[in-house]
């Protein structure tokens, strides 16, 4: 991979760090894209927040234990969606109130463990990320995880697509929900882990959320939305990257106010939301 590397920097004319940086914007802008359009639509938005910091305490762990974070974050974040199942069905508290109390005290936890414990993790690098400083290692694990992610939406699209829209109905076709929840669940984690060291946990949630929303605003079929969310979370990658490096600015945040600005922007004008009213194709003679 680092062969590679050298090789396009050569071609292109980029730094090694810039192509890198740009490489894990496409990889994660098209993994962001199509788990996010599941997350919008099956409204689970607060989920994939209290997920992305559920991870935090499995990977302070797994530095404490040195053992993989691959290993004791998708366990965290795994554990934290199965915790906050039991206290909804178990309970009468709203699933929002469930998801605060685990996001809080999961993340509250994970923060305690990496700031006592002699692990030598770095807590902003974690919080915040750092996407000029992605690894090759690290750009296999992307590229891997699209694979899985685009194998997985490819093989039980139809029974995803059923239960995002319409639970009652896939009950009674005899679906699973909770299993395709906790694999949406799964893949999510794996993205979070993914993107820990490149956007960090407190930004990941963002790129899952504002380009499936926009794209959400704009189109009516879920194919064109995935693929919108993907082209949108790619662009933004790259877009931030390059106004970062031209005014030096944080990088992860710059991604994510650009795509902010775009979602503001698309509130206004997208035709789903009224504000701006657009005629109606007559018929044509």
């Amino acid at each position: 991979m680092v062969d590679i590397l050298f090789f396009l920097s050569d071609v292109t004319g980029l730094t090694v760090t810039m192509l890198s940086a740009f490489i894990a914007s496409i990889l994660l802008g098209i993994i962001s894209g199509i788990l996010g359009s599941f997350i919008v639509l099956r409204r689970l938005s607060l989920m994939g927040d209290a997920l992305s910091h559920a991870v935090l305490p499995g990977v302070a762990i797994s530095y404490m234990l040195g053992i993989n974070v691959l290993i004791g974050a998708t366990v965290s974040g795994i554990l934290g969606a199965i915790l906050i199942q039991f206290i909804i069905k178990h309970s009468n508290l709203k699933t929002d109130a469930s998801i605060g109390i685990i996001l809080s005290s999961f993340f509250a936890l994970g923060i305690i463990l990496i700031t006592k414990a002699e692990s030598g993790a770095d807590l902003n690098h974690i919080l915040f990320g750092n996407i000029l400083a992605v690894t090759p290692q690290e750009l296999i694990q992307s590229l891997v995880l699209l694979v899985a992610v685009v194998l997985v939406v490819k093989l039980f699209f139809k029974e995803l697509l059923i239960t995002s829209f319409d639970p009652t109905m896939s009950k009674a076709y005899g679906l699973n929900n909770t299993f395709y929840h906790y694999l949406l669940m799964i893949l999510l984690t794996l993205f979070t882990i993914s993107a820990l060291s490149q956007v960090g946990i407190v930004l990941v949630v963002a790129m899952l959320i504002i380009p499936a929303s926009i794209s959400y605003l704009w189109v009516n079929k879920l194919p064109h939305m995935i693929a919108m969310s993907s082209i949108l979370g790619v662009l933004f990658g790259i877009l931030g990257v390059i106004i970062s490096f031209q005014y030096d600015l944080p990088t992860s945040a710059t991604i994510v106010i650009v795509g902010a600005l775009t979602f503001a922007l698309s509130f206004f004008l997208s035709p789903r939301n009224g504000f701006i009213r657009y005629p109606k194709k007559g018929p044509q003679s």
